[in-house]
């Protein structure tokens, strides 16, 4: 027991000794940490230390760098700003000095102006006198003439003037007889001239003739039959004769269109055919259209052979043959353009008869007259141009082309030809009856004429009546006075004039109204 007792204290004392002794050893190991940590912050404070007076120095370096630098580039640019004062200052003393020498020169100039004026002044006063002289010196000569000649200067020059009036009554009568002779040869024309446009008064029988667009049909079910399934007949007949077949609500008639008048007449002819034959399908239809050409062909030129047969213009080419002929299927304001030409040759011919001209050169330009309307479809121009180059390029007489060229010209520099082909044209046309208008023609003209009048500033309302031939104006009273009135009526008949063909004369009204309104309270 007491051995056990023993060993524990001895084991308690071990442990307390132990304790002791790590608790000593700790205390040292921590004053040798705490010891070493002072020294290596003493070291860490003694290098931030060097390190801040390094930076501090590299920053001292820099701010006398950039000094440096600045005061470098401060005196590089005042140098450069002394230089160019130097070189302002040069160049102003330069100015300075050519100024002076300009004033100098300036005044060297006065100075000889002011020379030249003193030695004009004397100039002036010795031509004074000298013309003082002359004068006396005429004056003596003059005396002395009348002394030598015994008249006096009164009487020379009423003799002078008699010799001249004798001279003058002379020249004057050869020129009175030259200028009689001349009205006499413009007389004889001018009479010519008048006859001329005299006999287009005359009014005679004329045949107008209307151009069918339409074929009619047997029944509607043939409207089908000439489509064809999915429409290849129509194509066919279409692309065979070059015009537009129209189908349409119009019972028993289908309607051909084109500009061509000679494609639309092979087209009707063709239709025609088929439905009397009823076969109708492609190859049936490019036949008969092959068959209906070659027969229009042949009428075209037997038709021009005719009419020339029948007016008596022989030996005419055969390419103007057939355009003569193409006018049988040609209208113009629903005339029959070939009926036309031949009223027109019949109708040159008279008046060359009575005006003892070549009657046969007449009625070759009558009847050619409109042959360029064969053409004018196809080629740009007017009609009266495009005849009398194909007249002229197979061989006409120049004065036949000359007289279709100008058969619609209004100046006075046509030829008498020329003039009896306009006449005749003008009475062919002009008879009552012999063409008519279309609506869209009068509708067209009055939409031209309302145009032009809201063409103009301060125009309010106009209203065309009488089938174009009147036009009323009513202007803004505020924009527009009595004399702006006046002024726009003429600006609105000059605009016409210059725009508008039309025939006889338009009348224009401009209307300016004033109102006054109050109120009876």
């Amino acid at each position: 027991m007491l051995n056990g007792s023993l060993y524990a204290l001895i084991i308690l004392a071990v442990m307390l000794a132990g304790i002791v002794i790590g608790y000593i050893f700790k205390n040292i190991l921590s004053a040798k940490k705490i010891k070493s940590s002072e020294g290596l912050a003493t070291r860490i404070v003694e290098e931030a230390k060097k390190e801040a007076e390094t930076i501090k120095k590299e920053a001292i370096l820099q701010a006398k760098e950039n000094l440096l630098k600045i005061k470098a580039d401060f005196d590089k640019e005042t140098k450069d700003r002394k230089n160019d004062l130097d070189s302002l200052e040069k160049r102003i003393r330069s100015k300075e000095e050519n100024l002076e020498k300009r004033l100098d020169s300036l005044a060297q100039k006065e100075s000889n102006i002011e020379d030249r004026e003193k030695m004009l002044l004397k100039k002036e006063t010795t031509l004074e006198e000298k013309h003082r002289r002359l004068d006396k010196v005429m004056e003596e000569q003059k005396e002395k003439l009348e002394v030598i000649a015994g008249i006096s200067s009164d009487e020379a020059k009423r003799l002078l003037i008699q010799s001249m009036e004798s001279d003058a009554k002379r020249d004057a009568a050869l020129m009175i007889r030259k200028i009689e002779d001349e009205v006499k040869l413009a007389a004889d024309r001018k009479s010519r001239e008048i006859i001329a446009y005299a006999i287009q008064r005359y009014a005679g029988d004329f045949v107008g003739e209307n151009t069918v667009s339409a074929v009619n049909l047997p029944g509607e079910e043939m409207k089908g039959r000439i489509i064809g399934r999915e429409g290849r007949n129509i194509r066919a007949i279409e692309a065979a004769t070059g015009i537009d077949l129209i189908v349409d609500d119009t019972p028993e008639a289908v309607v051909l269109s084109s500009f061509d008048p000679i494609r639309r007449e092979v087209a009707r002819i063709s239709l025609e055919r088929l439905i009397q034959d009823g076969r109708i399908h492609p190859g049936r239809i490019e036949d008969i259209v092959k068959k209906v050409k070659s027969e229009v062909e042949q009428i075209i030129r037997e038709t021009g052979e005719k009419a020339s047969f029948d007016v008596g213009v022989h030996d005419i080419h055969p390419e103007i043959i057939k355009m003569l002929g193409s006018l049988k299927y040609r209208t113009s304001f629903s005339q029959n353009v070939l009926q036309h030409s031949i009223d027109v040759a019949y109708l040159t011919g008279m008046m060359a008869a009575e005006l003892k001209m070549n009657v046969k050169e007449a009625k070759r330009a009558g009847l050619l007259h409109d042959i360029g309307k064969a053409v004018d479809h196809k080629v740009e121009g007017t009609h009266a141009a495009i005849g009398a180059d194909y007249a002229k390029r197979f061989g006409e007489n120049p004065r036949i082309v000359q007289a279709i060229a100008t058969h619609h010209d209004d100046g006075r520099n046509n030829t008498l030809l020329g003039v009896l082909v306009q006449a005749a044209d003008t009475l062919s046309a002009a008879r009552p009856g012999a063409r008519r208008e279309m609506l869209e023609t009068y509708v067209k003209r009055l939409e031209e004429l309302e145009k032009i009048a809201h063409s103009f500033n301060g125009v309010d309302k106009c209203f065309a009546i009488q089938a174009g031939r009147e036009i009323r104006i009513l202007v803004e009273n505020e924009k527009i006075s009595d004399n702006d009135a006046v002024m726009l009526c003429k600006d609105v008949i000059k605009k016409i004039e210059s725009e508008l063909t039309y025939p006889g004369q338009i009348k224009v009204t401009v209307i300016r109204e004033t109102r006054i309104s109050d109120y009876a309270k």
